[in-house]
């Protein structure tokens, strides 16, 4: 398995942490980007460069050609009330880490992103596609991930929605919703992004991974 350069934005939260961990057990090279309150929270194993996720020249120079960039920066437990939120650190972040990947050339760029149609949280979808757009725009190689709601500690309460998405996935006209916006579990998360960071697309091209891949992982 060849080693990767990494650089995580977000690397403090509650996948950051885990990805940022798990990458490091496997022998690649893993950088976070942390506010300086914050970098007692970097794992261990990881080199920390302390700036701001919403201002591209704080670690724009942190970043080397051929890196792989894991954005993973957003609005804590997102909800329909949080939309200025959405505007300030999410669109903000997105288009800092674009700007700065973009200045370093950086080899793969990976997004999490959100599943989309979905019938709410309608203000984070529209800040999260228009990161997809940005990417896309800049033409970097990358990988989005669109996962719902990801299931892990302090993150259950969609837990007992599960019935009703099995109700759901039984009927055709139903049944793509349901699985677009299936639950994924924080363990399959962290594994689809350490399969997208070892694992890049090829050069100049954007994969995306929905739901059910990122349950497969």
């Amino acid at each position: 398995m060849e080693e990767k350069d990494v650089f995580i934005t977000g690397g403090t939260g509650y996948v950051g942490r885990r990805l940022a961990e798990a990458l490091v057990s496997r022998g690649h090279r893993v950088r976070v980007l942390a506010r300086a309150t914050s970098v007692s929270r970097v794992p261990q194993g990881c080199d920390v460069i302390v700036g701001n996720a919403l201002e591209a020249s704080s670690f724009a120079a942190a970043l080397k050609p051929g890196d792989t960039l894991v954005h993973l920066v957003g609005t804590p437990h997102p909800s329909p009330s949080k939309a200025a939120e959405f505007e300030r650190v999410d669109r903000a972040s997105i288009e800092a880490a674009v700007l700065a990947a973009m200045q370093a050339r950086i080899g793969h760029f990976i997004y999490v992103s959100v599943a989309h149609p979905a019938p709410m949280m309608h203000a984070y979808i529209t800040v999260r596609m228009a990161g997809e757009r940005l990417i896309a725009a800049a033409g970097l190689t990358a990988t989005i991930l669109r996962p719902w709601y990801v299931l892990g500690p302090g993150h259950r309460w969609p837990v007992m929605l599960m019935p009703i998405y099995g109700l759901l996935g039984l009927f055709p006209s139903t049944r793509g919703g349901a699985q677009r916006l299936g639950l994924v579990t924080i363990g399959q998360m962290v594994n689809a992004l350490v399969g997208a960071v070892e694992n890049p697309p090829t050069t100049g091209t954007v994969r995306v991974l929905n739901a059910p891949d990122i349950r497969a992982s």
